[in-house]
């Protein structure tokens, strides 16, 4: 299966939003939520103290355009007032006074200015992968892309066609839906495509406005803790079938688990004001089932070897930090002790969802990773399916 994965290139959301500025609008929102009295303890509980937004806060909480007449219409209240006996003087107080009651804003007025920033972020992150590379627009033979939460058809694959001048025989392959397995998923299957052509470049693109589900009047701990968790990133890197001297990780062997009746678990709903990202509390149990099938399917890849071999980095995002401490508390003994670090230093500054892997990596790189280190990287996503991937530093 041998790829040769070059440095990522990370683009962080340009705009801080503090964990300590959603307390306090989430708070000021809702004072009489049941977990408001536990909110400061919430927050401290998930470690993130800041997060990168593409847009800023002020724009998720931003009032939408049209009023709370926006649905009905200025003329059909008028006419209904005026059925019911309101004098006009009466009808137009009315109206002037519904007019000025804040609306949510619509799945357009959420997504359209994020969709713009996923198509920007991309290209520079396209752009930055393809100069760390070595590599020119010219160059590249298939692109995979990945964004989640900002839905558009044509998809990112067509606007960074467009926006980087890639050849017209390039492969398009759009996998909007991946998620959060967007990292481990898209190079195991650059892996696959560069193995059918060892001359082929891949280039590998995924951008997340995951702040997009930042919905202001949900009032559950759940939306809560959605609102906490996630940073907007794009990411992108080059597979080739080749080393090159760029290369910084060779792919060795791939692995995919999906279970059974579990898609209720995590998933985003599409509603009248946006995306919501819907969380059930069963959900991290099931992440560590996949964990657990993980350990085995490295078992019996060196079941020749069970007392020797072992990863040398771990770099995995399972989505929370429970998931993080099952995974160390799974682990054999044997195993050294922070395996984990980077993937718990790219949590420290949000969820990122389909980029959190890349964005490990990329930690990984710039620490100095030691070559001929064993690598395992590992993400799981809404479905409930995981995708695994081991191979060696270079």
């Amino acid at each position: 299966m041998a790829a040769y994965v070059c440095p990522p290139a990370v683009i962080h959301g340009e705009h801080a939003v503090q964990t300590s500025q959603i307390v306090a609008e989430v708070r000021d929102r809702h004072p009489q939520a049941a977990w408001a009295p536990r909110i400061d303890g919430i927050a401290a509980g998930t470690g993130i103290e800041t997060r990168g937004w593409m847009l800023p806060l002020e724009t998720a909480v931003a009032s939408g355009t049209g009023g709370a007449l926006g649905a009905v219409g200025v003329e059909p209240a008028q006419k209904a007032l005026a059925d019911e006996g309101f004098t006009q003087e009466d009808v137009d107080r009315v109206i002037a006074a519904l007019e000025e009651i804040p609306a949510p804003q619509t799945v357009q007025e959420r997504t359209a200015p994020a969709w713009e920033a996923v198509q920007s972020y991309g290209e520079r992150a396209a752009r930055g992968a393809l100069q760390i590379a070595g590599l020119d627009v010219a160059d590249v033979d298939c692109l995979i892309t990945s964004h989640s939460t900002t839905p558009a058809l044509p998809g990112l694959d067509v606007a960074l066609s467009n926006r980087l001048g890639l050849r017209n025989d390039v492969m398009l392959l759009p996998a909007t839906q991946w998620a959060c397995v967007a990292g481990t998923r898209s190079l195991a299957l650059a892996a696959d495509l560069v193995a059918a052509d060892p001359d082929r470049v891949v280039l590998v693109v995924i951008a997340e406005a995951l702040s997009t589900t930042y919905q202001p009047a949900d009032d559950t701990l759940e939306s809560l803790i959605v609102r906490l968790l996630f940073a907007d990133t794009a990411v992108a890197t080059v597979v080739t079938g080749r080393p090159r001297g760029e290369s910084v990780l060779r792919l060795d062997a791939a692995w995919h688990h999906t279970l059974p009746g579990t898609q209720d678990l995590h998933r985003l709903e599409t509603r009248a004001d946006g995306t919501h990202f819907v969380m059930d509390r069963r959900g991290p149990r099931a992440v560590q089932e996949t964990v657990t099938a993980m350990w085995e399917w490295l078992r019996l890849r060196y079941q020749d070897d069970p007392d020797s071999w072992h990863p040398d980095v771990l770099l995995a995002h399972p989505g929370g930090t429970r998931v993080l401490e099952y995974m160390e508390q799974t682990m054999p003994d044997a195993w050294p002790s922070g395996l984990l670090d980077h993937s718990r230093d790219s949590y420290t500054s949000g969820n990122r969802g389909g980029a959190a892997v890349f964005d490990i990596v990329r930690r990984a790189y710039d620490a100095g990773q030691k070559p001929g280190s064993r690598a395992v990287l590992y993400a799981a996503a809404p479905g409930l399916t995981a995708t695994a991937l081991e191979g060696e530093w270079l």
